[in-house]
């Protein structure tokens, strides 16, 4: 009898990889007014939080709560994560980042919105552990809040000077528009106007420098006068 040999055993196939792209194909923005509140929210969270470096922030980038599967993803206007440093990303993996969802999130309505869609965000929020999610509607002024307690999203009644439990931010909606204030009392101010502080706190320096040399100067003059006239300027 022929012996039956054994057909080799196929190596097993190379795992596929996974992509998880930079980019949804979306632009940032619909119109100058979403992409100004995006930018404010964005840049001053970036300054109250400067200092340290364990502290994330970020705008418009894909969030991957879920290793292997990148249809689970949302890219929130702003966001921020309390535990990871500072630095470049294409896209935020959370399990690439110690398992550390973002706690707040933002997120600055456009008339493409649909009520759909943001209900939608807000279940992935609740559902992927976010802390504290804000929405604003620029058009109408109108700002809601979510903060999780025992597990879900739930609604802030009353926005109206709430302070942030993560940001140490308070809200003034009644102002129109919004206006946010920092832990320190000031407002969040655009770049150009951060810019136009800076250069106003600048010539105010340079005006009080220029004060202080002119009087110096007159100063020297007199006492060279009085040493013409036979006086000690430093006795008198």
């Amino acid at each position: 009898m022929t012996p039956v040999t054994a057909s080799p055993t196929a190596p097993p196939a190379p795992p596929i990889a996974v992509e998880y792209p930079d980019s949804d194909g979306q632009p940032m923005a619909e119109n100058t007014l979403q992409f100004e509140w995006i930018t404010l929210i964005k840049e001053n969270l970036d300054w109250l939080f400067a200092a340290d470096p364990q502290v994330f922030v970020a705008g418009d980038l894909l969030w991957y709560p879920v290793e292997g599967n990148p249809k689970i993803r949302q890219a929130p206007d702003a966001l921020v994560v309390f535990g990871r440093p500072k630095g470049y990303r294409g896209s935020y993996r959370q399990w690439q980042e110690d398992h550390l969802p973002p706690q707040v999130v933002f997120e600055i309505l456009s008339p493409g919105n649909r009520p759909g869609e943001m209900s939608r965000k807000l279940l992935f929020y609740q559902q992927y552990g976010v802390e504290e999610y804000y929405l604003y509607d620029p058009d109408s002024n109108r700002l809601e809040g979510w903060i999780r307690q025992e597990g879900i999203l739930d609604w802030i009644e009353t926005v109206q000077d709430w302070v942030s439990p993560r940001l140490g931010i308070r809200f003034d909606p009644s102002a129109d528009p919004l206006v946010i204030y920092r832990p320190d009392g000031e407002p969040f101010v655009s770049y150009g106007e951060r810019s136009r502080q800076a250069e106003q706190e600048r010539q105010r320096a340079e005006q009080e420098s220029q004060r202080a040399e002119q009087e110096r100067q007159r100063a020297d003059r007199l006492a060279a006068k009085l040493r013409e006239l036979g006086l000690d300027p430093e006795a008198l």
